[in-house]
């Protein structure tokens, strides 16, 4: 499985950097369930929404990841929202095919 599906050229520089944080996480498992994420959303994402995603990928990396696999639960500020687009994505889009 490869990384960035998706060309930047038509997104802000907030997007772009976005972006690329998503794919460079430092967790190959958490770059690809994020990097997928980002590649199919960034384009319609609200400026809330991304404010979301920027906390949410400053998270710690095992926290971020057990959320997202529900795992365990979320605390307050990220339960709903963006999280469960991201879960719903991570559901539907399995990283092993």
């Amino acid at each position: 499985m490869s990384g960035l599906t998706r060309t930047s050229d038509d997104l802000t520089p907030r997007r772009r950097r976005v972006l690329y944080h998503a794919w460079h996480r430092g967790t190959r498992e958490l770059d690809l369930l994020l990097g997928r994420f980002a590649d199919s959303a960034i384009g319609t994402l609200s400026d809330v929404e991304l404010d979301e995603f920027e906390a949410l990928m400053e998270e710690d990396d095992r926290a971020l990841f057990s959320w997202i696999l529900g795992k365990a639960e979320a605390p307050a500020p990220y339960a709903g929202g963006l999280l469960d687009q991201i879960m719903a994505f991570a559901a539907a889009h399995p990283l092993t095919d």
